[in-house]
């Protein structure tokens, strides 16, 4: 068993890491800025900081979700890849947003197409779980619907 979900938990491990340190750098920004909790709202840096893990720290619950029910149910390796994909573009995102706010663009918009992705993998996998229960596997999700129109 383990060996079919170590790969998700690998990158779910490596997502929690990535969250504690978008924390931390908003506790040194804290310091850095002289802005006490609960205050919000400071230096424009502070602000940015803080703005991006509040960001990031929204979007885990939706990609911890996509990541495990795409890996369970599509298959485990490619999640995975779009997984350390889209923890990537969270941390370049991060740190563009940080720096400066245009600076976020790009990689928001590589890791919403990424939540897509894992969206369309858990959504295939499921689809093919539940309409072939006795093949369940990513290649049955992609092959059902060509099987639907007598083109397989």
């Amino acid at each position: 068993m383990r060996d079919q979900i170590d790969l998700l938990a690998a990158v779910t491990v490596l997502g929690v890491l990535e969250q504690a340190y978008f924390a931390m750098q908003v506790i040194y920004a804290r310091r850095k800025y002289k802005v006490s909790p609960p205050e919000t709202t400071g230096h424009p840096e502070f602000e940015r900081t803080f703005r991006a893990q509040a960001n990031c720290s929204e979007y885990f619950p939706i990609f911890i979700s996509l990541l495990w029910v795409a890996g369970i149910f599509f298959h485990q390796g490619v999640t995975a890849v779009c997984g350390l994909l889209y923890l990537y573009t969270r941390l370049r995102y991060f740190q563009g947003y940080a720096g400066a706010a245009r600076g976020r663009l790009g990689p928001l918009y590589a890791s919403a197409w990424l939540l897509w992705v894992l969206l369309g993998l858990a959504l295939a996998g499921l689809l093919a779980h539940f309409l072939r229960p006795s093949s369940s596997t990513w290649m049955a999700a992609l092959v059902w619907p060509l099987q639907l129109h007598g083109a397989w």
